[in-house]
């Protein structure tokens, strides 16, 4: 069996937070952003990351790159635990794990020139590069991503957001990652340019062998792309299983009620398919319900919810439920 090219072990993220008049000898209360992720990215797969807004699907990307405190082990290729590195040891690994970001524009450099801005890595990376084969190696990768040679002296305000993100796409493949991280790439795009970004992912990751760590909140984007998907929900996994597996037959119902939201294209399936509504908000994460998280909106909730926290175990299929399986009609109901 090959060797994961990044596996997270217990992953969690816990941020202090003060309140306005909280005294100097106040303890601060604690946000669990993240609280007890793992995983294994295996090498020119990808792994989609799922769930609503305030999950903690950025908040895992950038721990595992350092950008926050966690604590855990995230291993790279079987032997190094990146959260035991100095700021100094870590530089070694920023060249082969990059990432490509939500808002497309604010993530480039105003005051910096296409070719600037793809050339930057390169100069950090890579000093050892002569002025000629820096060009060169923009050039390959502008034509690469679908960038016209005539672009490389304009400025990121002069670009439409889907050739920004191509911009960012090509930024993070210069210095020929293996892993390549894209928190939401495609959430403020349209709907024709969503698909030209994947299906541009899709052929760089063939040709370049990349793994890709994939976060989304949009489960009918994840699966056009994804090997396999996590769910995550208020910090914690809910569901993994490989792709098809999943969407053929989710266990969580956090899950399912996710699928069940996604728009399908026939108008006569749209109108008579089942939803699965979740009644109230996201818990705040400084104060999670008691045993299981999901258990304030899940519609098969028992006291035993309340009080034994569910682990997802191992295998294909891992589903942190204490009742896995299908909602019924009398459930949703």
């Amino acid at each position: 069996m090959s060797t994961p090219l990044i596996s997270a072990r217990d992953l969690r993220v816990a941020f202090d937070i003060t309140r306005p008049g909280d005294m100097p000898w106040t303890k601060p209360r604690q946000l669990h952003a993240v609280n007890g992720v793992s995983f294994d990215l295996m090498p020119g797969q990808t792994l989609g990351v799922v769930g609503e807004s305030g999950c903690g699907k950025s908040t895992l990307a950038r721990a595992l790159i350092q950008m926050v405190p966690a604590s855990g082990e995230v291993v790279w290729q079987g032997e190094t635990d990146l959260l035991s590195l100095s700021s100094q040891r870590m530089q070694k690994y920023r060249s082969e794990i990059q990432m490509i970001f939500q808002d497309p524009l604010a993530s480039l450099n105003p005051r910096m020139t296409l070719g600037q801005i793809i050339a930057e890595p390169l100069r950090t990376h890579r000093p050892e590069l002569g002025r000629e084969e820096v060009k060169s190696r923009v050039a390959r990768m502008m034509d690469r991503v679908g960038l016209l040679p005539q672009m490389i002296n304009r400025y990121p305000h002069e670009f439409s957001g889907g050739q920004c993100q191509r911009i960012g796409i090509a930024r993070a493949l210069i210095v020929e990652p293996k892993l390549l991280i894209c928190d939401e790439p495609v959430s403020a795009l349209d709907v024709s340019i969503q698909a030209q970004v994947i299906e541009l992912l899709q052929e760089l990751q063939r040709e370049l062998g990349l793994a890709i760590l994939f976060i989304a909140h949009d489960l009918s984007v994840v699966k056009h792309i994804s090997d396999e998907v996590m769910v995550l929900y208020l910090g914690r996994m809910m569901e993994k299983a490989p792709a098809d597996l999943l969407y053929a037959d989710p266990q969580h119902p956090y899950t399912q009620a996710l699928m069940s939201a996604v728009p399908v294209p026939d108008p006569q399936i749209e109108r008579n398919k089942q939803t699965i509504p979740l009644h109230g908000d996201l818990p705040s994460p400084m104060a999670p319900p008691s045993g299981c998280v999901f258990r304030t909106r899940c519609p098969r909730a028992v006291e035993a919810c309340a009080e034994e926290v569910p682990h997802p175990g191992r295998g294909r299929h891992q589903c942190a439920c204490l009742f896995p399986g299908p909602l019924t009609a009398d459930e949703v109901a």
